[in-house]
């Protein structure tokens, strides 16, 4: 083989290692709310509305609420930002962020919540 050819290749080789240790780096994973309690890093905690007395100050972009889990544990969250005008009606809450100092600070919110087409099958309608 040509040097141009094994240059290439090595190239190519420490291109793909460095792609993709930086796109392991920048996963965040599911964990459970004991797990974030002890992590360093970011993570990312997924759960439901625990009670709808979340406290919400619009004006300063400020929420605070508690997300519980599928085991029934209970995780305060803060979150700082654009708050999603769909907040109350989730049916899921994903927060990522760190936890720090007895609660979770959440970078970013990702809210699902009921498809309009899922409302209207309940209430017998047509989804059109």
């Amino acid at each position: 083989m040509n040097v141009k050819v094994l240059v290439a290749i090595g190239l190519l080789l420490v291109a793909a290692g460095f792609g993709f240790t930086s796109f392991k780096a920048s996963m965040t994973p599911y964990i459970s709310f004991a797990e974030a309690r002890r992590a360093t890093g970011m993570v990312q905690v997924n759960g439901v509305l625990a009670a709808k007395d979340y406290v919400l100050k619009r004006d300063e972009q400020f929420l605070k609420f508690d997300l519980k889990d599928e085991h029934g544990d209970v995780l305060t969250v803060e979150y700082r930002g654009v708050i999603p005008g769909n907040f109350d009606q989730a049916t899921s809450i994903v927060a990522i962020g760190r936890y720090h100092e007895g609660r979770f600070e959440a970078d970013q919110l990702l809210v699902k919540c009921p498809s309009k087409y899922q409302a209207q099958a309940e209430q017998g309608g047509n989804a059109t």
